[in-house]
């Protein structure tokens, strides 16, 4: 029997280690991972993949990296090279981002209809943040990000609005005033700012009457938003349900390696965040 190959191309000069294990896991009998990885290099690689096995559902194509913009230009050059019968499956998920916004984004619908309700990214200019505000726009929130800096914020509404076809707004976020101001009125509120940096304090939403839900994305305490613990799963605080980064990121894992599993039922699969969403949801 064939050995189900996976190429995890990195963006970063050291391929991720967490990114492998739970390739393992999903069922890959072998992984190889090359660091910096560009759309010039990445042409061979991919030649590499097409051209050598009849049975080519037999092997797979990770991207990854800590930048989601060049993971999105890696991915696009690799769906480029192939062609008619020449192809094999690709996973896009830089940085996590498909998969954790995912699992996010899914557990918040599974207690909440996100549709037509205010939902706000704090510090939604990195890659989970831009996933989660892409999927909670694409079920139809009212979509706002939140930055330090308004720039910032608006070039990002406008990368996302253009790739998903939603219309994601900016609001700004720098200080505490701006964070308190954002969330008035708002359903969902998300956090997935730095490492180590309160965004809000449990005064700031406790009484807030019109929260529904809150989903910290942070694993590193102090979380993002103070009063939510990260192995919060649907908990009931101050009459809101909260998410926290472990009680979410059970189905992220789960997600992350049914993903991988689904690579090798075919040679013509590509995943990215709207087909790893759609996993994401038939999973809870």
């Amino acid at each position: 029997m064939a050995k189900k190959l996976l190429f995890q191309f990195d963006t970063d000069p050291t391929p991720s280690v967490f990114d492998s294990v739970v390739a393992y896991d999903g069922g890959a009998d072998h992984v190889t991972g090359i660091g910096d990885v560009n759309t010039e290099n990445v042409l061979a690689m991919v030649d590499g993949c097409i051209y050598t096995r009849g049975n080519k559902k037999d092997t797979a194509i990770f991207v990854g990296g800590g930048s989601l913009e060049e993971g999105e230009k890696v991915f696009l050059a690799v769906k480029k090279r192939f062609f008619a019968g020449f192809r094999v499956s690709a996973m896009f998920d830089s940085n996590g981002s498909n998969t954790t916004a995912a699992a996010a984004v899914a557990n918040i619908a599974n207690v909440c209809s996100p549709k037509r309700k205010k939902a706000v990214v704090l510090g939604g200019t990195g890659p989970v943040g831009q996933r989660a505000a892409a999927l909670l726009s694409k079920e139809g929130s009212d979509v706002f990000i939140t930055s330090r800096s308004i720039d910032k914020a608006n070039t990002v509404c406008q990368g996302i609005n253009k790739r998903f076809d939603v219309d994601c707004k900016a609001l700004p976020g720098g200080t505490h005033d701006e964070r308190c101001n954002a969330i008035v009125d708002a359903s969902i509120v998300v956090a997935t700012g730095a490492s180590g940096v309160v965004l809000l304090n449990e005064e700031d939403w406790s009484t807030n009457p019109t929260i529904e839900v809150l989903c910290d994305a942070n694993a590193m305490p102090p979380l993002g938003i103070a009063g939510i613990e990260m192995n919060d799963k649907a908990k009931i605080r101050n009459g809101k349900k909260t998410f926290g980064s472990i009680g979410f990121g059970g189905l992220k894992i789960s997600v992350h390696r049914a993903c991988i599993s689904k690579l090798f039922e075919t040679n013509d699969l590509c995943l990215d965040a709207e087909e790893i969403y759609s996993i994401a949801k038939s999973m809870l």
